[in-house]
């Protein structure tokens, strides 16, 4: 069984510690192959004894920009990776693209001086980048490179920043 976002749920979260500590007084009544995951962003609401009970796993973006670079790389498939008309242009501009997205992911960590507001640039933003990169390419046989520029920095990156 998997429970998602967990901190989304604040008023599920005390019958879902009920039901746990009912299953933990009777634990012949659960089946020995039963497992179930939960996620959750760090919240204080998430019940402390749920917390106790199992194993935690956390999991945190790299840091730096050379980690960020390498972890847009790794999660691009081979064949997808290698599936564009204009190969020698769609390599230049990934790059250009992972580039962009580690700079704008490292330039949260120095708060007020990076941003006034701390912004949620996420893996959706990149992969969205990512789609309409290579479906510029392909799909235009001159690079429309403002459009590009307008849809990467202003729309998918730059529609979640309000400030001038």
């Amino acid at each position: 069984m998997l429970l998602q976002n967990c901190h989304l749920a604040p008023s599920f979260m005390p019958n879902l510690e009920r039901i746990i500590e009912q299953n933990a007084e009777k634990p012949e009544n659960v089946n020995r192959d039963f497992r179930m995951w939960l996620t959750s962003m760090p919240s204080d609401i998430f019940p402390p004894t749920i917390l106790m009970r199992g194993v935690k796993i956390t999991y945190e973006p790299p840091r730096g920009l050379r980690n960020n670079l390498i972890r847009s790389f790794s999660t691009q498939d081979k064949k997808s990776f290698e599936d564009c008309n204009k190969p020698l242009q769609w390599k230049k501009l990934f790059f250009g693209l992972a580039f962009f997205h580690a700079l704008i992911l490292e330039r949260r960590k120095y708060g007020p001086l990076g941003w006034n507001i701390p912004y949620e640039f996420t893996a959706p933003d990149f992969i969205i980048s990512f789609s309409q990169l290579k479906m510029f390419l392909n799909e235009y046989q001159e690079i429309p490179f403002e459009a590009l520029n307008y849809m990467v920095a202003e729309a998918n990156y730059g529609g979640r920043v309000t400030d001038p």
